[in-house]
């Protein structure tokens, strides 16, 4: 029913062993009662403390390498100060020696302290003359004037000719003694060193050279394309100008043939409604137009003269009216002046009536109280008074 020789997968197998040896690893970690009561993994411990250990070795080989190495290093820079210091001490010397066989007072050019009248010695023959105090019209050598300019110029060349020859042979008789003077090290170094400098410089060259080279292929592409460029945009402005000229050719053409520029009135008139007019075409009224203005003028010029008319007459019969009503009211006032002036007449005739009877009564009161007059009396008289 089961095939038991069935073979398994390596890896899957490989992977089981791995899981079942760290699982072993992990329950004798467990059950190790040492490690359990401590509560730390000795064999971890003892692994850091080994790997210190050889660090601290390794560090130490180092630091000891690295001495060896300063050791070294110093021994050389003593070397080599020894060997600059001796360098500067032979060129000192020999400096010294060349200042005293070359740079000698009497071999001088320039003007000496000990010397001043070296200047008065370099003048010409034809200057002495026997007076200490020529005047202004014998003056025959000039500040500035120099007579043998070629014949110290000549000697001056010669002078630069010879220094510059000397100083060759002295800078190449220092290298010959430098080389036989140095060990063996040295030279290989200042060999190398050499030659160091001039595959440097060889290569410096080349590439001073390459970048040359790409600089002037770019300053010459940029031109091309700077020159590619304007060309494109002269074109490009050729032809804006051509189609701005024919623009304004167009326009011109245009507005002189246009209704803009004509005295057509129908220009002016609204496309939806005929009496409205255009503003911005509007040319101005025709001559019926006009007419028709002036006509109309006319007409409200007749009607108001006619208003005018009217209202000229209606002013008249107002100050007619006017007129009438004063002198009716004149009238009117004159005799009511009369009438008052007659009831005043009538009011003061009736007035001196009443003040004469009143005068009459009072009269024949004081008699009949001063008298005793009897009322018979009394009223015989008061009845005729008032008869």
């Amino acid at each position: 029913m089961y095939n038991i020789n069935q073979s398994t997968d390596t890896k899957e197998a490989a992977a089981i062993e791995a899981r079942r040896n760290r699982e072993k690893e992990r329950q004798n970690r467990f059950f190790n009662v040492r490690n359990r009561v401590m509560g730390v993994d000795v064999q971890a411990l003892n692994n850091q403390v080994g790997d210190r250990k050889r660090r601290e070795a390794a560090e130490r080989s180092k630091e000891a390498a690295y001495g060896t190495s300063q050791v070294q290093y110093d021994v050389v820079v003593q070397m080599l100060e020894e060997e600059e210091a001796d360098r500067t001490r032979r060129l000192a010397k020999k400096v010294q020696e060349f200042r005293e066989q070359k740079q000698q007072l009497k071999n001088g050019r320039e003007f000496s302290l000990w010397d001043p009248d070296q200047v008065w010695k370099g003048l010409p023959t034809y200057l002495s003359y026997s007076n200490t105090y020529p005047g202004p019209a014998s003056l025959q050598y000039f500040s500035g004037e120099d007579l043998d300019r070629a014949t110290r110029l000549r000697m001056q060349q010669g002078q630069f000719r010879y220094n510059l020859e000397r100083q060759q042979q002295e800078q190449q008789q220092a290298k010959v003694d430098e080389i036989y003077s140095t060990p063996a090290i040295f030279l290989c170094v200042d060999a190398l060193s050499n030659q160091l400098r001039l595959a440097m410089d060889a290569q410096a060259t080349h590439l001073a050279r390459l970048e040359e080279s790409c600089r002037a292929a770019m300053m010459c592409a940029m031109a091309n394309a700077n020159k590619a460029q304007a060309a494109v945009q002269a074109g490009r402005q050729r032809c804006e100008r051509q189609r701005e000229k024919k623009a304004n050719l167009a326009e011109i053409r245009h507005q002189s043939t246009s209704d803009l520029l004509t005295e057509n009135p129908q220009v002016a008139q609204h496309h939806t409604a005929p009496h409205r007019v255009l503003p911005y075409c509007w040319k101005g009224m025709t001559l019926e137009q006009r007419a028709a203005i002036r006509k109309e003028q006319e007409v409200q010029r007749s009607k108001k003269e006619a208003h005018r008319q009217a209202e000229k007459t209606l002013d008249t019969e107002w100050k007619s009216q006017t007129t009438s009503s004063a002198q009716a009211l004149l009238e009117l006032e004159e005799q009511e002046r009369e009438l008052c002036a007659v009831f005043q007449r009538g009011l003061g005739s009736f007035n001196q009536q009443l003040a004469n009877e009143q005068k009459a009564q009072q009269d024949y009161l004081n008699s009949v109280i001063y008298t005793n007059q009897p009322t018979a009396q009394y009223h015989r008289q008061f009845n005729t008074s008032s008869r």
